[in-house]
């Protein structure tokens, strides 16, 4: 007899049977209009996704009367009724609700802004901010996909959640230049990635925004797996090179705190 399928493959195969073709291209259409921020003509989205042009318009004439896309010029974006369901979705997050008490106190002691993310797809997800006590502070919003290859959050998820595959989570190379130290060759961040796991941080030296360094650090839940990352962003001017041995220890250790929250337990030595 041949042996059978794993599991996993048989529930794979058992889902493809019930999906609605149109209804997953919609899904795809709105992941596409969450990665630009000047939107897209049906005609490239058609293009872009390889999806009939008339199947197309008519995916985005239901889109945008519920109110999922908006109609800008001839561009289409993500509409507003998305904010709603997404602050929904942030609010429902068990991980957030825990997390929200070590933000605090992480930034309490820091004096800087402080915040939580999950992996989605092949992006980090903010879902958490704490904001420091500066007039003048740099972060992302809960909500805002950052990538993986030039953000610390998204750092920490392929040095620890997707090292095995980092290749099929960064995409294309050479990789979109944000800044003069984004990191754009496959063997500059493989060398970074080697760095993170042996130090226990990721770090975005200005590599997402000039004048803006973050500093990232895993949580595990109880099953020993990545489930988030903890992380902070801060001036230049404030959190200098100088500072990164002390950033990096109060980051780890808030990591730490809520990976025990969440159930994990370090290994004896």
């Amino acid at each position: 007899m041949p042996p059978s399928s794993p599991p996993s493959v048989k529930s794979s195969a058992t889902q493809e049977r019930y999906v609605i073709p149109n209804l997953r291209n919609a899904c795809r259409i709105l992941k596409l209009l969450g990665r630009s921020t000047d939107g897209y003509k049906v005609a490239d989205i058609g293009r872009k996704l390889e999806i009939p042009v008339t199947t197309t318009l008519r995916i985005m004439t239901t889109l945008h009367l519920e109110g999922l896309v908006r109609k800008n010029g001839t561009h289409y974006e993500l509409g507003p009724v998305l904010i709603q369901l997404g602050n929904a979705s942030l609010a429902g997050t068990e991980i957030r609700t825990t997390a929200l008490p070590v933000l605090e106190k992480l930034t309490a002691k820091i004096s800087e802004t402080s915040h939580l993310a999950i992996p989605c797809d092949n992006r980090s997800l903010i879902v958490a901010v704490q904001d420091s006590p500066h007039p003048l502070r740099a972060a992302s919003r809960p909500g805002f996909l950052a990538d993986l290859y030039c953000s610390s959050t998204g750092k920490t998820f392929l040095a620890f959640l997707h090292y095995p595959r980092i290749e099929e989570f960064i995409g294309a190379v050479p990789l979109p230049q944000r800044t003069s130290h984004t990191l754009t060759t496959l063997p500059a961040l493989r060398r970074e990635i080697e760095l993170t796991r042996k130090r226990g941080y990721s770090l975005d030296d200005e590599e997402f925004h000039l004048g803006v360094r973050c500093l990232a650090a895993p949580v595990y839940n109880g099953q020993g797996e990545v489930a988030a990352a903890i992380g902070i962003t801060a001036a230049t001017v404030r959190f200098t090179r100088e500072r990164i041995p002390e950033m990096a220890v109060a980051v780890k250790a808030a990591a730490a705190e809520l990976s025990r929250l969440l159930g994990h337990s370090e290994p004896q030595s």
